[in-house]
């Protein structure tokens, strides 16, 4: 992990600059509180208090419900985004992870040899330029060089995920 990775405040406070409410306009805490109270079926409550204290820092350990209720809120983001852990920074991956097709991709590319991935990160990018569409910009951490990062198992991914959820 980079040495200071963003913290939840600073995410959410991202998100609610980027992400527009009703009116068009950046969240502000009561925009987004609204905006989680206007949500279709059985959710958490979030007052625009516990939202400013989340953007501010003055909090950092919100219950499930309140994260699935912001992310929600705020145009369906990824619940993951806001742990706190480098691979969970990329907003993009995380939402193209949302699509079947991709983690089906993703499947497939696991465990190929890393000049065969680059044979295929090669091959992608030359077809997004046929296709007339933008490239994907790299992220300095996927230029780092190094050893891989183990690969956690599914439990210790899912304990991880329910750790960083809980702050602990």
């Amino acid at each position: 992990m980079s040495p200071n990775p963003p913290s939840l405040a600073d995410k959410l406070k991202a998100l609610m600059t980027s992400r527009r409410d009703t009116n068009g306009r950046a969240h502000t805490s009561r925009s987004l509180s609204a905006s989680v109270d206007a949500l279709p079926g059985n959710h958490v409550s979030v007052s625009h208090a516990a939202v400013a204290k989340l953007a501010n820092g003055s909090q950092d350990n919100p219950t499930v419900g309140t994260i699935m209720a912001l992310c929600e809120a705020l145009g369906g983001v990824p619940p993951a985004h806001l742990l706190p852990y480098d691979s969970y920074d990329d907003l993009d991956a995380l939402e193209a992870f949302e699509d079947p097709s991709a983690r089906r991709l993703l499947a497939l590319l696991n465990g190929l040899p890393e000049s065969e991935l680059r044979n295929v990160i090669a091959d992608l990018e030359r077809r997004r330029a046929d296709l007339g569409m933008a490239p994907v910009p790299r992220r300095e951490a996927d230029e780092r060089p190094g050893r891989r990062q183990r690969r956690r198992s599914k439990d210790e991914a899912a304990q991880y995920a329910a750790d960083a959820l809980e702050g602990l």
